[in-house]
């Protein structure tokens, strides 16, 4: 039955083409989605499936019930846009200005839509129930997916799946990572407080631009000296606002920066390492302070089971030279929110085709992918539904419950 699936889901390509390309002329903001909501509300609604509507604010949840009794997977899809001036030149070219579909969000959308129209066809031989999380708001803070699951998209799932298109890889390969799989994100804003003066009186003052001098080479030191080798951290300071002239010493220096980390304690080592730093160099100097650090997505974990399982289910289907072990992202995801609730795992597909111009990175306003990947990430979806739901009924002891 599998390979009719598979058969059914490339009739579906141009279908999904049509969804996708729609999508990315009418782009949404985060936390502004409107159409893009309601328009897979609909579509899903027109498959007989159950749908919610407004999860979190602005997501759309559909359950799809078998016809025999099993355990339940998600499939997770994002639908947000970014802020980015769409500057490709193609007949579906983003029509709202200083809006874009610059990730591939809009490719998920329509490529878990026709996930869910093959497997609404077969309902009465899925033994189980597949729930399809349609999630607004991953691109900012804060993001859809925490917000969904306080509004219960995650009620009685036992695994979700998830998948991205990376306009680095080439199209026609799936990737898989085991444990950690992007990194956690978190900011800091650091304002230090000293006395200003005259430049030419220095010895009158407290000041903060050499504070915050000194600061930012101290703080390099947690991830060299601190830090485990094995895990793996970026700290980085973006912005260093202080004075406004020559012959003044300004009275506040501010620095604005990021966080990256995968391990959960190398995460808490460096926020308690930069606070310690900050009040420790400071106080030498004679300068107050004021230190905020907030806590974004934290990392994927891929459960090593969920990871095996697409793996296998992705070679079985395109074979096993396309199926590689991928690297971390360095990037962070708010898919990593419902990991931290039931196991699951986030693969990716390639995109990239640089005949058609599918070869600038993501958030680049000439954002663009291979449709074709498409074809990677639903197969690998409908089959991992079937390799779940099938694995534990043929495992459940004869009237067992198997949703116990």
């Amino acid at each position: 039955m599998l390979e009719q699936l598979y058969n059914r889901y490339e009739q579906l390509q141009d279908e999904m083409v049509a969804i996708r390309r729609d999508l990315h002329m009418n782009p949404e903001l985060s936390h502004h989605e409107e159409r893009t909501p309601a328009f897979v509300a609909e579509y899903l609604r027109g498959l007989g499936i159950d749908v919610r509507t407004g999860v979190g604010s602005r997501g759309v949840v559909g359950t799809l019930k078998g016809g025999k009794p099993g355990r339940t997977i998600a499939l997770r899809a994002d639908f947000d846009a970014l802020p980015i001036q769409d500057e490709k030149d193609v007949p579906y070219k983003s029509t709202v200005p200083g809006v874009m579909h610059a990730c591939g969000h809009d490719l998920h959308t329509a490529t878990l839509l026709g996930v869910a129209k093959v497997l609404s066809e077969v309902r009465d031989d899925i033994p189980g129930t597949v729930v399809f999380i349609h999630q607004h708001a991953e691109e900012i803070t804060p993001g859809g997916a925490a917000a969904m699951i306080e509004d219960g998209c995650l009620d009685g799932v036992d695994t979700i799946i998830g998948a991205h298109v990376m306009s680095h890889e080439p199209v026609g390969g799936v990737y898989t990572v085991e444990g950690y799989s992007s990194s956690a994100q978190d900011d800091f804003e650091i304002t230090i407080y000293g006395k200003g003066g005259h430049a030419a009186s220095p010895h009158t003052t407290v000041d903060p631009l050499v504070t915050g001098s000194q600061l930012v080479v101290n703080l390099q030191q947690i991830i060299s000296r601190r830090v485990n080798p094995m895990h793996s951290a970026v700290l980085t300071i973006g912005s260093f606002q202080s004075g406004e002239t020559t012959n003044v010493i300004p009275d506040k220096a501010v620095l604005k920066g990021t966080v990256r980390t995968y391990a959960p304690e190398a995460r808490d080592l460096i926020e308690e390492a930069m606070e310690r730093l900050t009040r420790t160099t400071c106080e030498g100097n004679g300068a107050g302070y004021e230190f905020k650090y907030v806590r974004d997505c934290p990392s994927i974990y891929n459960d090593p089971d969920a990871t095996a399982r697409v793996a296998k289910v992705a070679a079985s289907i395109f074979g096993e030279d396309r199926v590689h072990e991928g690297e971390p992202m360095s990037g962070s995801e708010d898919f990593a929110y419902y990991t931290q609730h039931v196991k699951g795992t986030y693969f990716t597909a390639g995109g990239g085709n640089p005949e058609i111009g599918a070869e600038y990175p993501h958030h680049h306003p000439k954002f663009d992918v291979d449709e074709r990947s498409m074809q990677y990430i639903g197969k690998t979806f409908i089959g991992t539904v079937f390799d779940f739901l099938e694995e534990t009924e043929k495992t459940a002891e004869p009237g067992a419950a198997v949703n116990a």
